[in-house]
Parts: structure tokens; sequence; C-alpha cells
């Protein structure tokens, strides 16, 4: 088969959280919400299952839809229907099921074997990357997490729409395996998910340069008062530095209205 033959559509890769240490007898229930609320979420936006492709990953399900589905009731409606059939499916079990769902659209070919393309390799790392299972540590009550890249976000989430909440997603970078792309995360029916910590999977967190930096132990020879720790912010052009001694006649620097730089101070 042809790479010719590969047409865009939208790839879903839907994960069950924290399965891993579940029994036999748990995983079945497991999968039988997941089947059920996920096949009520497609036939909400009028998709059935001979109109898809579908393939089983144990924990989880990886899905193509149709190319002339319109993705905005993919970012929409499913979401929407997603979210309450979990709801009510999850009302009464002493551990209810909780989803990561990644969500991309690009080439995908059938090989007859599977899915091939980077669409789908897209997918499903955004669904596995730390940063969405930190999120779903946090949000603990939380029954699905959606990430999107960054293109889905940027022509679709961000146009709006009927059940689209784009003022509701979250940025930050994932980095698995080979992949380093920008992902926007979204929780339904909260203002935005839990991202504290790490900006990025593996990389620090908060604009740069922003917040005290890390702070050395304590010792028996340290000066400074109890409370008195050196600390800095930095925004834009202002800078501001407290618990710090400055020697040498030089207290701060000050940025002219011609962008040069010039030093003051009073020579302690």
């Amino acid at each position: 088969m042809s790479s010719a033959q590969a047409v865009p559509r939208t790839v879903v890769f839907a994960d069950a959280c924290g399965s891993g240490g579940l029994g036999l007898d748990a995983k079945r229930r497991d999968r039988a919400v997941m089947y059920e609320a996920t096949a009520e979420a497609y036939a909400s936006v009028g998709v059935e299952p001979a109109r898809m492709h579908q393939e089983d990953r144990g924990d989880g399900i990886l899905t193509a839809l149709p190319p002339d589905l319109p993705p905005t009731l993919m970012v929409g409606r499913w979401v929407d229907t997603l979210y309450e059939s979990l709801r009510e499916l999850n009302a009464g079990r002493a551990r209810p099921l909780r989803l990561r769902v990644g969500m991309h659209a690009g080439l995908v070919l059938d090989d007859g074997r599977g899915l091939v393309g980077r669409a789908v390799d897209l997918a499903c790392r955004l669904c596995d990357s730390d940063t969405a299972k930190q999120i779903m540590v946090r949000a603990e009550r939380a029954d699905l997490l959606l990430v999107v890249s960054d293109w889905l976000y940027a022509n679709v989430v961000a146009e709006g729409g009927r059940y689209v909440e784009p003022d509701c997603y979250r940025q930050a970078v994932v980095r698995n395996k080979e992949t380093e792309e920008k992902a926007w995360f979204h929780i339904p029916r909260r203002p935005e998910p839990p991202l504290g910590g790490p900006a990025a999977d593996g990389a620090g967190g908060g604009p740069e340069g922003d917040g005290p930096p890390p702070q050395p132990p304590r010792t028996a020879k340290d000066p400074r008062p109890p409370g008195a720790e050196r600390h800095y912010s930095a925004r834009g052009d202002m800078q501001v530095f407290q618990g710090n001694q400055f020697h040498g006649g030089f207290t701060g620097i000050r940025k002219d209205r011609d962008g040069r730089s010039r030093s003051e101070g009073d020579g302690t």
C-alpha cells in the first residue's frame, strides 16, 4: 500500500489512568465503561463503528475518524458527551474510571495491520506524557483530561463553537521519546487544569527568570536572621532584589529610554 493513500483524519487515543496495578476483574469493568462511554460520545457526533477505525490497546483505544468529520465536533460535542457519560457511569463506583485523551489531526495510513502516521504517534504521546499524568494526579476528582496538539488548538479549538471552551485550556511543552511539541490541556467544567510544578516534561516551570532561585541550605555561620532569605523577581525591564548586600559601589542598574544601561550606587 502506497503512502499516497494516506488521508487526513482526526486521531484519538483514550487511555485509562492507574490501571497497571488492577486485577483482571477490575480491568474488565474499566474496559466495559471505557468502551460504553466512548461509543456514546462517537454516536453523539454521528460516527457509527463501521465508519471509524479502532484498535484495542489493552487499557486504551486508538481511533481514527472519517476524513469528512468536522474536528470542531470532536473538541466540542464529543468531549462534552464523553465527560457526561463518564460522570454517569462512574456514579456509585468505589473506583471511578478516569481517562486521559490525546487528540491530533493529520495524514493517516491504514496499511491493513493498523494505523501509521505522525498524527497517530503524536496523539498517543500527548496522552502518555508526564504532564498529562501529573495533572490527573493533582486533579483527583477529574474523570477526563483532554490533550490536544498545538495545531489542533490553533486551528480548531481557538475558533470556539458549541461546547468548545478555548479559554479553559492551558499550554505546556511535551517531551516524549523524540517528540517535543507544544500541547494544550483541558479538563471539562474547570477553568483550567492544575498544571502546577514543571511547565514542561523535564523542564523548569514559570516564565524564565521569574520567582526565587533555589536557595542553598542555611548554615550556623549564615549572618542573615530567620526570614531574610535572599530572593529576586524579574519581569520585563524591572528587577527587584531583596535581602542582598552589594559591595564596590554597585547597587542597581537602570535602563534609560534610549536602551542604554546606567549603574547607580553610593559607594557602599
